[in-house]
């Protein structure tokens, strides 16, 4: 644990982008090999924009990297946090608990709160919007969500106190967790049941993105299933019962379209729906 703490602690920012593109490459291959839906879409029509939002996510992060590095050092020589105020614990323990607290405050948490507040849902939208759920939907979020996950992750670091290694480790678990989860593969159903008592697993968090209440309101996790568990957000869905997207803004065209994306949080919607009433 030690030798991997000391890697994350100075990984370079080409190691970091390998973990999202090497990622990425492993699950669309992997889709083509077991699909859980097997209906055909365009895939490389269809992973444009999501791979545009992946884009601007990096873009957003990297220069405020500085930022959670300047706030992990003062946590750790102000013994602020969390971490900092638990009896001593063994390393392999001490990780756990820290990305355990990182991916509630960092993850569970934003997501949460963007589902219960409207102007942060209209945000948020930008991902519920895609048609075709596979494992480039997973950074398929308005540049503005990235702002927005990053101020929970930079507080999650000063309430954790959360050193430097354990954020860059957390942040590149987050991403490949991610792309797992989303990926349109089936696994064996007692696989993947066994697999959403620990961890996110494809087919619990394709019940997320359902377009019906109250499946969109469930199963908010990242990386560890057990947050949802705690608290009450834990619901289960015959993947074949799936339908994808959300009913307020249903045109698949418009929903392709990086331009009509962006404007997607400030543009207004008229009528109730079973989906969001708000």
């Amino acid at each position: 644990m030690e030798a991997v703490l000391n890697y994350f602690e100075t990984i370079p920012s080409h190691h970091r982008a390998l973990i999202i593109v090497g990622g990425l490459t492993f699950f669309w291959l992997l889709e083509g090999i077991m699909p859980l839906f097997g209906k055909p879409y365009k895939r490389w029509k269809h992973a444009v924009p999501n791979i545009f939002f992946t884009i601007t996510t990096i873009l957003v992060n990297l220069p405020l990297a500085f930022l959670l590095l300047k706030s992990s050092d003062w946590v750790m020589v102000h013994n602020f946090g969390i971490l900092n105020w638990l009896p001593e614990m063994p390393l392999w323990l001490y990780a756990i608990v820290g990305l355990l607290l990182m991916d509630f405050i960092g993850a569970y948490l934003p997501h949460y709160v963007e589902h219960k507040v409207k102007p942060l849902w209209m945000v948020h939208l930008v991902h519920h919007t895609d048609h075709n759920v596979d494992t480039t939907t997973a950074n398929r979020h308005h540049p503005l969500e990235s702002i927005i996950r990053y101020v929970f992750t930079l507080v999650g670091v000063f309430v954790i106190g959360t050193p430097i290694a354990l954020v860059m480790l957390y942040q590149s678990l987050s991403v490949v967790a991610t792309q797992f989860n989303h990926a349109n593969i089936r696994l064996p159903k007692r696989v993947d049941a066994i697999l959403s008592y620990f961890i996110v697993s494809p087919d619990m968090h394709k019940v997320h993105h359902h377009y019906r209440l109250p499946y969109t309101d469930s199963n908010y996790g990242n990386i560890f299933s057990v947050w949802d568990r705690l608290c009450g957000t834990f619901m289960t869905l015959d993947p074949d019962k799936i339908i994808y997207g959300v009913d307020v803004f249903p045109d698949k065209k418009k929903n392709g379209n990086i331009g009509e994306l962006l404007k997607q949080p400030f543009q207004k919607y008229d009528k109730p729906t079973m989906h969001h009433n708000r």
